[in-house]
C-alpha cells in the first residue's frame, strides 16, 4: 500500500482529462504539438517549453545516452512525466527506489519530491512533462549523501 498526496489527486469537480499524467501522455499521442521541436543536445539534455497556460506547463526534453539531470525536486509544483520513446531511469531520493521506464509508461510528482532521471539506455529517449503550480528546481550535489534522506 502506498500514499498518494492529496493534491495530486483529482477532486469528483475536476475532469479525469486535467490529471497531469493524462494530458503528458495526450501530448505524447499527438506529436504535431511537438515533433518541430524537437533536438537533441550532444553536451546536455535539451528542454523546450511546448505550451503554457497560466495553471501549468508542458515541456519537451530529450536525452541521448548518458545525459541525466543532478538531484533535484521541482519545489511546490506537482505534475507528471512521460516517456515518449526509448528508456529513462528515475532514482527517487527519498526512498532510494529505482524506476525504469519506457515509451507509455508515466510517473507522478508531489511538492518537494526528490528525483534523478537518466538516460541509461543504449538509444535516445524523449518525455513530455506536466507541472503545476509554481515550478522551481531546488538541485542537491551528488557528492552530497543527506540529498538521499531528503524529505519528499
Amino acid at each position: 500500500m502506498f500514499a498518494v498526496p492529496e493534491n495530486t489527486v483529482a477532486g469528483a469537480d475536476t475532469p479525469p482529462t486535467v490529471h497531469p499524467a493524462l494530458i503528458a501522455r495526450q501530448y505524447a499521442e499527438d506529436r504535431s504539438r511537438w515533433a518541430h521541436l524537437l533536438r537533441y543536445d550532444p553536451d546536455e539534455r535539451y528542454a523546450v517549453l511546448v505550451h503554457h497556460t497560466a495553471d501549468q506547463e508542458v515541456w519537451l526534453m530529450s536525452w541521448l545516452p548518458g545525459q541525466r539531470t543532478d538531484p533535484h525536486d521541482h519545489g511546490p509544483a506537482t505534475g507528471a512525466f512521460t516517456v515518449v520513446s526509448g528508456e529513462l531511469t528515475e532514482h527517487v531520493l527519498r526512498d532510494g527506489r529505482t524506476h525504469t521506464l519506457v515509451a507509455g509508461q508515466s510517473r507522478v510528482f508531489a511538492p518537494g519530491y526528490g528525483h534523478e532521471v537518466r538516460n541509461e539506455g543504449r538509444d535516445p529517449a524523449v518525455s513530455l512533462h506536466v507541472y503545476r503550480g509554481v515550478r522551481t528546481m531546488n538541485s542537491y550535489p551528488r557528492t552530497d549523501p543527506a540529498h538521499l534522506r531528503r524529505a519528499s
